[in-house]
């Protein structure tokens, strides 16, 4: 990723954060500090709040929490911020080219270069010959790749992504992993994901929330840079720990 041209990417900031969920506490008096540039894997058992925090940080209007959450140096505006959900959210009336290119469209600024970038892309993902394909066409992994690439588009020095390779064969898997990692070097990226291998390739630190209320259970910073090779000592030496911890996560 180029950073050059947008605002340097920062620190996510969480101090004090609490949150009730169906009348039980979720998060009390969660304090993180997301180290800006690096991409932060989030760990945890189903159910243990992942997702929430992430929505969280992208500023959901929904949630009703007290706390502070603040971008350090502060990010100027809201739309510094690159946002994929679960869901892959593309717009059915759009084809897949339409809903890569979807960001620079809303801001009227498609060019030439955005349009062979989105191209570029497409191939990579392995979807070629599904440009100009409705989502209806597509299966749930390839609509899965058309959100990925169109939060890769957007170049944003922070990015905040929730599941975004539950749905692919594991082949694929890798290789968007490796795509996402080179694309997103230099932001700040925080991944929530169920998979410890997937967040020991990717992260350049990992934490593993567990229990009720959340907490952090462990904090890992695998040596190496991502992508790691499954089969490093860098993974391959972490994973039956980060097992251990998110079976301990699952029942504290």
């Amino acid at each position: 990723m180029d950073l050059s041209t947008i605002q340097a990417a920062p620190d996510i900031v969480l101090e004090g954060i609490n949150l009730d969920f169906a009348g039980q506490p979720l998060l009390t008096d969660l304090t993180l500090r997301l180290p800006g540039g690096r991409t932060t894997c989030i760990l945890g058992p189903s159910g243990c709040g992942k997702s929430t925090l992430l929505k969280l940080m992208a500023g959901a209007p929904s949630l009703d929490f007290s706390g502070t959450i603040r971008f350090d140096p502060q990010v100027a505006s809201p739309g510094q911020v690159a946002w994929m959900s679960q869901n892959d959210l593309l717009l059915p009336w759009f084809t897949l080219l339409d809903n890569v290119l979807l960001g620079a469209r809303l801001r009227g600024s498609l060019s030439h270069e955005k349009h062979a970038k989105a191209l570029a892309l497409i191939s990579e993902a392995g979807l070629t010959g599904y440009e100009d394909k409705l989502p209806s066409a597509l299966s749930g992994g390839m609509r899965q790749r058309g959100a990925l690439l169109r939060t890769l588009m957007e170049e944003r020095p922070v990015i905040l992504m929730d599941e975004p390779f539950s749905a692919l064969d594991a082949l694929t898997r890798v290789r968007l992993q490796n795509l996402a990692a080179r694309l997103t070097a230099g932001a700040t990226v925080v991944l929530v994901t169920h998979d410890p291998m997937e967040a020991l390739r990717l992260g350049h630190r990992v934490i593993v929330l567990g229990g009720t209320p959340v907490r952090v259970l462990q904090t890992i910073e695998p040596s190496g840079l991502p992508p790691r090779e499954a089969g490093s000592p860098e993974v391959s030496n972490l994973y039956p720990e980060l097992l251990r911890e998110l079976m301990n996560g699952e029942v504290a």
